[in-house]
């Protein structure tokens, strides 16, 4: 029996989640005129976005080129239309109306002149205020009422809200001390939609070798590092690495970890750790020797520390089994041949990759099967449309995730008209 006190509302467009994705669904909806409804379960707008970027909020990625930019993405050919109608460039055209000035740093990674997400997040407050945008916060959709492949109503505590259109944006597992905790995906399935197994991405991946601990704190740019699995090559990155108390972290690390998740459920990875990628064996043993003969006095520990941080080239001559205390001089040519191979190729075994509380993005969600990539309409019920971490796609670092959110709720949005 209904209770009493229950409120009903009537809308054209119905937006469950209000992150970027859902933020932007609602604003492309609203800009046709349509009445819409933005309903979020936290008790404020864009707690995540907040998050993005250290609080810096990157807003995207200005690699304008479509067929680079779908290559950074698990399942990125999904997105190319999307892309198209609201890439990087409208992205910024957006913001820089809603008066966010934007600038493009190392990577192609655009945040705001301000470095503050906070300025993002107002200058979206506006826009749905100026939109006539009704937002319920604080509000939990806890049933979904649907007839002949069609939603009728959904249901919150004290509210029951009709459209002629919904929008499922509710996000995926990651940062669930913010409420994400894939409550989406039940809704999804519940309405016949297939689920990807949802997994952590963009997340530290715990390492094997003990004397990594060693090493915690230590930054490396400009590394490659390659994943094997069965002596085959699998995939490859190169960036900045960064050691912790357990494993590896920072963003070439981060990029590869939701694919090493994936290969670790088929059997043990290997990780190599190229330290001079722009260099081969040869040209490196030719830098090796030169050093050798500057500092013929020096040991192996301080020539190895010219050319790494100390506490990796201790590592290193360990692994090696080279005498920390060894002269230069008396360092054999068997022994720098093999200082050039552990410089080129340090191998670490993958053990598992931290969970949710640690990952910054969802790898799975809905399949991509049940979505038309043109609209982001559901092929299953006719009235409700996907957007954002939802869905099974995820990006690397460096402003494409957010770039994936902003696109696909604008397209979303868009066709709900």
């Amino acid at each position: 029996m209904q209770k009493k006190d229950t409120k009903k509302y009537d809308f054209d467009v119905a937006v469950i989640g209000a992150g970027p994705a859902g933020i932007m669904a609602a604003c492309a909806a609203a800009r046709q005129g349509l009445s819409v409804v933005l309903i979020e379960k936290n008790s404020a707008l864009g707690k995540k976005l907040l998050l993005t970027g250290n609080g810096r909020c990157n807003l995207t990625n200005s690699e304008f080129n479509l067929k680079e930019l779908v290559k950074n993405y698990n399942n990125g050919g999904f997105l190319f239309h999307a892309f198209s109608v609201f890439g990087p460039k409208e992205v910024i055209d957006f913001f820089e109306g809603l008066e966010v000035k934007t600038k493009t740093e190392k990577d192609k990674r655009v945040f705001p002149r301000s470095d503050d997400a906070e300025e993002v997040l107002e200058a979206l407050t506006d826009y749905l205020s100026d939109k006539k945008i009704k937002m319920f916060f604080a509000s939990e959709v806890v049933g979904v009422s649907c007839k002949d492949k069609k939603i009728i109503k959904i249901i919150l505590k004290d509210k029951e809200i009709k459209a002629k259109k919904y929008v499922l944006c509710t996000g995926g597992k990651s940062y669930p001390l913010i409420g994400s905790d894939g409550f989406g995906y039940k809704l999804a399935e519940k309405m016949g939609h297939t689920i990807v197994k949802p997994r952590p991405a963009l997340s530290p991946i715990i390492i094997k070798e003990g004397w990594v601990k060693n090493l915690q704190g230590i930054s490396l740019k400009d590394i490659k590092i390659t994943v094997f699995q069965n002596r085959k090559k699998q995939l490859q990155e190169e960036g900045e690495i960064l050691f912790t108390h357990f494993g590896m972290s920072g963003p070439a690390v981060l990029n590869i970890s939701g694919k090493v998740g994936d290969l670790l459920e088929k059997g043990e990875i290997k990780i190599c750790i190229d330290l001079f990628p722009l260099l081969d064996q040869e040209e490196l043993l030719k830098e090796l020797e030169d050093i050798l003969r500057k500092y013929p006095n020096k040991t192996a520990k301080n020539i190895l520390s010219i050319f790494v941080p100390e506490r990796l080239a201790e590592v290193l001559l360990d692994i090696a089994t080279i005498d920390k205390t060894e002269i230069a001089n008396n360092i054999s040519k068997i022994k720098r041949a093999t200082i050039v191979k552990i410089l080129k190729n340090i191998e670490v075994t993958a053990e598992d990759i931290l969970g949710f509380d640690q990952a910054i993005v969802t790898r799975g969600g809905v399949s991509l099967k049940e979505i038309d990539h043109n609209t982001m309409k559901s092929k299953i019920i006719d009235n409700l449309f996907f957007a954002g971490e939802i869905i099974d796609v995820d990006g690397k670092t460096g402003g494409f995730n957010l770039q994936m959110c902003w696109s696909t709720g604008y397209t979303a949005g868009k066709s709900c008209e």
